[in-house]
């Protein structure tokens, strides 16, 4: 542990996907930082230090990105299959109860996690989530297109480009390692894995969504082109939920730390 200046201490879950890394740090009650696909916990470096300062903060890096290697075969990696990850997490580390901040696939997960185990989640923050989308034949052929390792390689470091609409030196960070894994033939096949899984009817949260009891902020960056539209679906779908749309892209805690913090941390302290 630390002193909440954001250093971690790496540790290793085993779980049914092979060996996940989770950085830990900080002192307090629990908060679980769920990343994006393509990303890894270092995309929340910018709020680390605030978050760790009151909360112990777990950074879980999903299998296939950070510090955690592919699962085998790296062609498996499904959504689902990240969400299913998340109840082993928490009973490895001795999590009892946790506040849940995901972005993209990690919103997704915290989602299914706290539909499945409600009495285990104290809070969730959703980030540009996964899971609201509404399918269209334009949509699902995209989803296609993207879910073949040919054109996520081509994509490479160039389609974070426009749905990372701020620059700042951890944007920049992130881009350069989303560049940088497209000479990584196992990377490649996990984020392609990934994408594919977005059309499986098992990510749909449409239907269950309603059904969500725990506190739930909804910090949405509005100026994202692939989901930006899907917070206010998310909204209807979650009328309990708090609204608070933010002038960014995908990464709002990464594109506008001091504003994602600014609504982020009373809620926390609020719920957590």
């Amino acid at each position: 542990m630390n002193r909440g200046d954001g250093t971690t201490e790496p540790v290793t879950v085993r779980t049914c996907a092979g060996p996940v890394v989770v950085h830990r740090t900080g002192a307090g009650p629990a908060v679980v930082l769920l990343h994006a696909n393509p990303g890894d916990s270092r995309d929340f470096a910018a709020v680390l230090p605030a978050l760790s300062a009151q909360f112990t903060v777990y950074g879980v890096d999903w299998p296939g990105y950070g510090a955690s290697p592919p699962p085998q075969p790296p062609s498996s990696a499904t959504a689902m299959g990240y969400a299913g990850l998340v109840p082993q997490l928490l009973d490895a580390l001795g999590i009892e109860h946790a506040a849940f901040i995901g972005n993209s696939v990690g919103g997704y997960c915290a989602v299914r996690f706290a539909l499945d185990s409600p009495g285990r989640v104290r809070a969730l923050v959703l980030v540009n989530s996964g899971g609201f989308t509404r399918p269209t034949p334009p949509s699902r052929a995209f989803v296609r297109l993207k879910g073949t390792e040919t054109v996520t390689r081509l994509l490479a470091g160039r389609l974070s480009r426009l749905y990372l609409r701020r620059r700042n030196r951890t944007v920049a960070e992130m881009l350069a390692r989303d560049a940088a894994r497209r000479d990584d033939p196992a990377a490649i096949a996990v984020e392609a894995a990934v994408w594919r899984s977005f059309n499986d009817p098992a990510h749909d949260l449409r239907v269950e969504a309603g059904a969500l009891t725990a506190a739930t902020l909804i910090a949405w960056g509005t100026g994202d082109p692939l989901l930006g539209k899907d917070g206010r679906r998310a909204h209807r779908l979650l009328p309990r939920a708090t609204w608070h749309p933010l002038r960014t892209g995908h990464a709002p805690y990464a594109e506008a730390p001091e504003e994602f913090l600014r609504v982020t941390m009373p809620f926390l302290r609020r719920h957590a």
